[in-house]
């Protein structure tokens, strides 16, 4: 094993970008462990979630098998077996653990793990400072594709410790009040913004790799022209209080709201609230009064004006029919992206569409090894839009799409309403 790391000399200021680029978002990831002990990063709580650790490792892990080696091994693996244990779905790089076993992986430690991400740091680097003109072309669009999967594995890395504290019988308090999470708009009565409906553009090119900034996941693309009827959607969207008259209402008991799925997965699962949601008599509400909400401040209670979350499609469903509406297909929200009066599409949870998540036309996965990122995937899917809590500044756009299985409900996922326009 090479322990010995690899030091980048100064960047030209061609680079300097990509390299700060580089930096900031490696070390955006080892920040989020922080209020998590080596314990919690070890723990897997469900077959979806994956440790902390094995976040940390797995990125490096893409940026050593993907990047590095695209340089032709101008750096050793650092330990072939780190190849096998910390692929996540790559066919074509080899037999790689098991997902659901992830939490099983006690060893290499963390302090082992973070010795692996200095290491391949040092490299990377190296490679965006030292490379010349022609590998440099070939490699930047993996480095840029690297940084945005990163960026992806730290919403998961904050999604997946929040459900493991959510198993824990204290609900243990992750984050300090002062973490700087975006807050709940004033509470407001819903309104409704009128679209009218045509031909419209939807989704990009892909990216030309300008620069670190500029980046399109393959899924979004090739733009073209989609036919949207006269619909309306909501200014905002489902708060708490929205949702908890839902639940008063007995949307959880009434079959008639559900589609039969979404039914199913309430009497098997026992659903009576969103996932983090505890109700007035449930034994973990030691406040004793109330409905509460975990999440990474620790247990808080209800905000009706915070955007209801841990939703799954199944939930947002039912209420769009208790409502009287009914779920924005992923055109229909990109589309009302920027109209006038819509507020809360980026940044205050990821909303659900009535949209499967399927290739566009012409859809073509992105080349080599990377062909397997998106588009092994679009079947039994749904399509989210905006972005989250969890989401890092500036990582979405009006055209990613987010896709999560319709049980899914330990992300922070909510929902927008929407209805055919009037006749």
């Amino acid at each position: 094993m090479n322990k010995h790391p690899l030091a980048a000399h100064e960047a030209p200021p061609e680079r300097d970008r990509w390299l700060q680029q580089f930096r900031t978002v490696r070390a955006t990831t080892l920040a989020l462990t922080d209020g998590l002990s080596a314990e919690d990063q070890c723990v897997q709580s469900m077959p979806d979630a994956s440790p902390a650790k094995w976040h940390l490792a797995h990125t490096t892990w893409f940026f050593e098998a993907v990047v590095l080696a695209r340089a032709g091994g101008m750096v050793p693996l650092y330990d072939p077996d780190f190849h096998y244990l910390f692929n996540s779905y790559y066919e074509a790089l080899g037999p790689r653990h098991p997902r659901p076993q992830r939490g099983l992986l006690t060893r290499p430690g963390l302090d082992a793990v973070h010795a692996y991400r200095r290491h391949v740091d040092a490299a990377v680097e190296r490679l965006i400072v030292d490379s010349d003109d022609v590998l440099w072309a070939d490699v930047q669009p993996l480095v840029l594709l690297g940084l945005h999967h990163e960026q992806q594995h730290q919403e998961l890395l904050v999604t997946d410790a929040l459900h493991l504290l959510s198993c824990h019988p204290l609900l243990p308090t992750w984050k300090p009040a002062s973490a700087g999470l975006r807050l709940a708009e004033p509470e407001t009565p819903m309104g409704w913004i009128d679209r009218p409906g045509g031909i419209v553009s939807i989704g990009r090119a892909l990216s030309g790799a300008d620069g670190p900034h500029d980046f399109a996941f393959d899924n979004e693309t090739p733009a073209h022209p989609v036919l949207l009827q006269p619909y309306a959607i909501a200014d905002r969207l489902v708060s708490c209080g929205d949702f908890l008259q839902f639940i008063e209402d007995g949307g959880y008991r009434r079959p008639e709201f559900w589609l039969s799925d979404g039914w199913a997965a309430v009497r098997a699962g026992g659903w009576q609230a969103p996932a983090y949601w505890l109700a007035p008599d449930d034994p973990r509400n030691r406040a004793g009064r109330g409905w509460q909400v975990f999440g990474l401040q620790g247990v808080r209670p209800l905000d009706p004006a915070a955007p209801a979350s841990q939703l799954s499609f199944y939930e947002a469903a039912a209420y769009a029919e208790w409502a009287g509406a009914r779920l924005p297909t992923e055109h229909e929200w990109e589309a009302a992206f920027d109209a006038p009066g819509v507020r809360q599409m980026q940044g205050a949870g990821w909303q659900w569409t009535r949209s499967s998540y399927d290739p566009y036309p012409g859809f073509r996965p992105l080349p080599g090894v990377a062909a397997e990122y998106n588009g092994k995937f679009m079947v039994g899917q749904l399509v989210l839009r905006g972005g989250s809590v969890a989401t890092p500044e500036g990582h979405t756009r009006p055209t990613s799409r987010n896709f999560f299985p319709p049980a899914a409900r330990w992300q922070f996922t909510g929902l927008r309403l929407a209805k055919d326009a009037t006749p």
